[in-house]
């Protein structure tokens, strides 16, 4: 996974193989049970109803058809049809001490209303954002580039709108945008673009588009840009153990994996951003951020982080690169 940063910071992480394993819990003094064989919750009238009755009788359907507005979410489908909106509002525990949303709290965001957008689109099947032909093909959404542009950040207690579309990239990917604004002021805060591909759930492996999901999504598939890309993009370089910032044994936590069942993407930026000292970002806003995933990280996995400032020959910081291998 290599991650490029416009305010001069470069690093790297490795993983080693860690296997461990959870063999049993207790709740509230009662027997032990292995979590993976959990399949009743009892309440303290004795009685017990199975998670999956809970599940069909107490939650909201997924909607089969499309949707125009979602009251709940305060989402509606824009750009004629194809594109989705939302409102948001910053909330306490999404800002730093500087009362701004963190970029983690953004990156968030983007990441909800992208599976809102496609709950909406009545493609969504059961899985993390995979849509029913996925779903029939064992396979799953998996980001391989992701990046970030902010101009502005928004304080606590700030309501936003953000706008998201999709396009195609290349014969067996997908492109998504977001842009982010004041929703009183009309002020761009951010924008963002992303590349996804489908990864077959059991081999864990890349796999190609099949005919029957391109034919699922490619009528939501327009043609815009909240960021044109360049065309050659800078090298990203490999940092050994003689960087000048070095946290080693990171071990993912169960609440950093996803409904995929590997760490989100979201959690590595928390883990390159604590690697980097504490003095140089007090002094130092992040303006510009990409991510490019090459593999997967699980339970079992243990990262190292890497990180070493860049600077040019006036000793200005000026670019920054992670590299996580």
């Amino acid at each position: 996974i290599y991650y490029h940063l416009p305010f001069g910071i470069q690093s790297s992480i490795d993983k080693k193989s860690n296997k461990h394993k959870l063999n049993c819990v207790k709740v509230n003094g009662t027997k032990s049970f292995s979590p993976a064989k959990v399949d009743f919750l009892r309440q303290d009238h004795g009685n017990s109803i199975t998670t999956v009755d809970f599940e069909q009788k107490n939650r909201q359907n997924i909607p089969t058809k499309k949707q125009l507005v979602d009251p709940y979410r305060q989402g509606i489908i824009i750009e004629e049809g194809v594109g989705y909106r939302q409102t948001v509002v910053i909330r306490s525990y999404e800002v730093g001490p500087d009362k701004t949303a963190t970029i983690e709290s953004i990156l968030n965001l983007l990441q909800e209303t992208a599976l809102n957008h496609v709950w909406m689109s009545g493609l969504l099947s059961d899985g993390f954002g995979a849509t029913h032909g996925m779903m029939r093909n064992n396979l799953i959404w998996v980001v391989s580039r992701m990046q970030v542009q902010v101009d502005h950040y928004p304080i606590w207690g700030e309501v936003i709108e953000i706008d998201t579309w999709v396009g195609a990239s290349g014969k067996n990917g997908m492109r998504r945008d977001w842009l982010l604004r004041s929703q009183a002021t009309g002020i761009v805060f951010a924008r963002a673009t992303s590349t996804w591909v489908m990864m077959n759930q059991q081999t864990r492996r890349l796999s190609k588009m099949p005919d029957e999901v391109r034919a699922e999504i490619s009528p939501w598939f327009i043609e815009k840009q909240a960021i044109i890309n360049e065309e050659n993009p800078e090298k990203i370089d490999k940092l050994d153990n003689n960087a000048p910032y070095v946290r080693s044994n990171l071990k993912p936590k169960r609440s950093d994996l996803d409904m995929n069942h590997h760490v989100n993407n979201v959690k590595y930026v928390r883990w390159m951003l604590e690697t980097i000292g504490d003095e140089f970002l007090e002094n130092h806003q992040l303006s510009d951020i990409i991510l490019e995933y090459r593999r997967e990280c699980g339970s079992s996995d243990v990262v190292q982080s890497l990180c070493e400032p860049q600077e040019d020959d006036d000793g200005f910081i000026t670019t920054g690169i992670i590299n996580l291998e």
